[in-house]
């Protein structure tokens, strides 16, 4: 077994079981890629089983900090397992769901996300990779299934110096999926969509949408970034009277229609917009247009810490412009999935877009990933998403 020796110091985050060990933490030792490396201490105490990644800045993550422990395929098995009785007891209203959500599940690198009959795995770290074979057999044998597709076509990869993989690693057919979601059905394609097809991640949030539609009874309701329409859908099945949904992308959009269709709402209750975000808002602060509730869940403005400057100014523009075409009393739900933007952070750039609009809100709630996408203690960068939920309050 090959052992890397940390740095006298850098063993702190360990011994608090998190899972990254850093380049610049490593005094000696080496590995290949994808291969389990003993962890040591300066002083030589083990410290845990790590998959070593010799390209990227996350020099290894750890497996198992139990010294007993043997990476073999009992472990993933094991592992598996776990994540998903994990979901068991979780309150998932959905056949869409992740199984695997990565360092939360003790399988760094890994996200696998179930969609009715067909599992979608992301494998993006040089550990994962080498036990992809191992990991899809027990995958399948565990759930049932037949089908799985690769999607691991993350740019992360090529930080890890692998190449981007898609395409079926068990079964074949349509990837066209239909999901049942709360009251509602959803449609996906696990080859094109983003991630592994879909958003799941904000399942309870579009629930929290419906019902606050169906209690305030919001009339007009615009939602940004829309995608393929999954908080349109929650708008239409909560009540709203009329929603305009915006996207850059000609093809979600397309599929937004079609799961307007697929509901059974009237297409004539919402206008569905292929245009810039931005421009649209700034477009409708000209002309004086105002919303009973807008949506704001932009793509990733800063996927690391280093981008966050330039991401705040883009996240402080968006939310500036809402806030201002927002009636009195209006609901915003504004989210962030940046990373490198922590939700203290995310708060004051909300805030200052409130300043800057001349307008004050109430917080009445703040809003997380859905639980199967879980951040643990241990592992707080896996508080990826977040959103406030804002009650615009009437000037003087």
């Amino acid at each position: 077994m090959k052992i890397i020796r940390l740095r006298d110091g850098k063993e702190r985050s360990l011994l608090r079981r998190h899972p990254w060990i850093f380049d610049g933490a490593i005094a000696s030792g080496g590995a290949d890629a994808g291969e389990t490396v003993r962890v040591e201490s300066h002083a030589g105490q083990f410290l845990g089983w790590a998959a070593f990644s010799p390209s990227s800045k996350i020099r290894a993550r750890v497996w198992s900090f139990d010294a007993s422990q043997r990476i073999d395929a009992s472990f993933f098995a094991a592992r598996i397992d776990q994540a998903i009785k994990a979901r068991g007891r979780f309150d998932i209203k959905s056949n869409g769901l992740r199984l695997i959500h990565g360092e939360s599940d003790g399988l760094p690198g890994l996200v696998v996300d179930r969609y009715a009959d067909t599992l979608v795995a992301q494998f993006s770290s040089c550990g994962t990779e080498k036990w992809k074979n191992v990991i899809v057999q027990s995958l399948l044998e565990q759930t049932g299934l037949t089908r799985l597709y690769e999607r691991s076509d993350a740019s992360v990869r090529s930080l890890e110096g692998l190449p981007e993989a898609t395409g079926w690693l068990a079964g074949a057919g349509e990837t066209g999926i239909t999901i049942a979601e709360h009251d509602w059905m959803l449609s996906l394609d696990v080859a094109e969509g983003h991630k592994t097809g879909f958003y799941l991640d904000q399942r309870d949030s579009r629930h929290k949408f419906a019902a606050a539609t169906r209690r305030l009874q919001f009339e007009n309701v615009l939602n940004c970034y829309c995608y393929t329409g999954g908080f349109t859908v929650a708008a239409l099945a909560g009540g709203a009277g009329h929603v305009t949904s915006i996207d850059s992308s000609g093809p979600a959009i397309e599929r937004a229609k079609a799961n307007v269709a697929l509901n059974g709402f009237d297409a004539s209750r919402t206008t569905m917009l292929d245009a810039d975000v931005n421009a649209m808002l700034r477009q409708y602060q000209r002309e004086g247009k105002t919303f009973d509730a807008i949506v704001l869940d932009p793509p990733k403005f800063a996927p690391t810490v280093k981008h966050a400057e330039r991401a705040a100014r883009a996240y402080k523009d968006i939310n500036r412009l809402a806030l201002a075409i927002l009636a009195p009393g209006g609901v915003l739900f504004t989210y962030s999935c940046s990373g490198g933007i922590s939700a203290d952070l995310f708060h004051k750039i909300v805030a200052s877009a409130g300043t800057d609009a001349g307008v004050d809100a109430f917080i009445t709630e703040r809003m997380g990933g859905a639980p199967d996408h879980p951040m643990t203690i241990a592992f707080p960068e896996g508080e990826y998403l977040k959103g406030l939920v804002l009650v615009k309050r009437p000037a003087g």
